[in-house]
């Protein structure tokens, strides 16, 4: 399962990256993630860095470690979450420079297997769905954040 929207935002890809690449501050974003914070020697987005990601959904609270795969400031921010020893998702942030600011994609791709996922369905919530839903949510919002940032700016 694979999904990705896009976002044209009127900040530079720079600014724009620097947002998306800030994962403890993720929680102003993401209608799922809370944010989190760096592992072991990290103290910011490189190649390799671990994140402990915290998330919350209505009265649920889980954490999640990622491990940063690709990092090419400013146009790509690629990370693999897990949960334990299972693979959870692979999320990722590609950004391309346009006349005005830059274009943002955001893409998923549920790494669980069918028998995660299955609990899900019985319980009546759609991961897809759910997901489809915060992607468009996390753009309007890093949007916002970034057109706000550079007009005060």
């Amino acid at each position: 399962m694979t999904y990705s929207d896009a976002i044209d935002i009127e900040a530079s890809p720079e600014a724009v990256f620097a947002v998306v690449a800030d994962l403890p501050a993720m929680g102003r974003l993401s209608p799922e993630n809370t944010g989190g914070e760096w592992m072991g020697a990290a103290s910011g987005p490189t190649l390799g860095a671990k994140f402990k990601g915290t998330n919350r959904r209505d009265s649920e609270k889980w954490t999640t470690t990622a491990r940063v795969t690709r990092f090419e400031p400013p146009t790509s921010f690629v990370f693999e979450v897990t949960f334990g020893p299972f693979r959870v998702a692979h999320w990722g942030y590609e950004i391309q420079s346009t006349p005005h600011g830059c274009r943002v994609v955001e893409t998923w791709k549920d790494r669980r297997n069918w028998l995660v996922r299955r609990p899900d369905k019985k319980k009546g919530f759609d991961r897809a769905l759910f997901t489809r839903e915060s992607i468009r949510t996390t753009l309007e919002r890093l949007k916002t954040t970034c057109e706000t940032s550079t007009s005060a700016g």
